[in-house]
């Protein structure tokens, strides 16, 4: 081979490392939510404020994205003080009947539980809960992945898997299959939407979010 032949060879190499190591920065269709004028939110006014790009709970009501978000990865960190009560909806149809709409990430000053229940920090709220406790002291941040595909729901916490759910074995309103229990919830979980609004709760108490990022994925990664 020349030396003719080599140079672009190189060039082309560098060039596909490059773009490798830019899709691993910035992979395609992933979003940061979170900026100074919060412009992919609407909420109250100030009911939430961001300083040094932490998302900070004032008072006054919850805060939704202005997208609708189906099959995706939601990547964040979340901070709570003592006894805080909050939680991230996701998939929301109507952000005015959240409850009855969608499924809620709970958020909660848990750690040292033993047992952690479906009210406890990480649990799909009311409907399953964490395989262990996961959550950190209060005042500490914590790191939550949730995957969203089809009727597949996933959660991860501080490293450690504590939710794996399929929404279409929740097949009668008021009950979770896994044990029999009730539910607050209206209709079938199966039933509720594959689509909709990401929010964080306000339930008066302090709370943090920030380096939030949601991936959308394509209907063919699903399971």
């Amino acid at each position: 081979m020349t030396n003719k032949s080599i140079l672009p060879a190189i060039v082309l190499a560098a060039l596909a490392m490059m773009l490798s190591s830019c899709t691993t920065m910035n992979p395609a269709g992933t979003q940061t939510l979170i900026t100074d004028d919060l412009l992919n939110f609407h909420c109250p006014p100030g009911a939430w404020t961001v300083t040094d790009g932490v998302l900070a709970r004032q008072g006054g009501g919850d805060i939704w994205t202005n997208q609708p978000y189906g099959d995706f990865v939601l990547s964040l960190e979340f901070k709570v003080a003592e006894k805080t009560n909050s939680g991230v909806f996701i998939r929301t149809g109507d952000p005015d009947d959240c409850v009855q709409t969608g499924l809620e990430i709970q958020i909660y000053d848990s750690h040292g539980t033993d047992a952690p229940g479906k009210h406890d920090c990480g649990a799909i709220y009311d409907c399953l809960a964490p395989s262990t406790n996961a959550a950190r002291k209060s005042g500490e941040w914590n790191q939550l992945i949730v995957t969203a595909r089809g009727s597949r729901l996933n959660v991860v916490m501080n490293g450690e898997p504590i939710i794996e759910m399929n929404l279409d074995e929740w097949t009668e309103p008021h009950k979770n299959p896994q044990d029999d229990s009730p539910n607050k919830f209206n209709r079938p979980i199966k039933d509720f939407p594959r689509a909709g609004f990401i929010g964080f709760q306000d339930h008066g108490h302090p709370v943090w979010y920030r380096n939030v990022k949601v991936t959308t994925l394509d209907e063919s990664s699903r399971i």
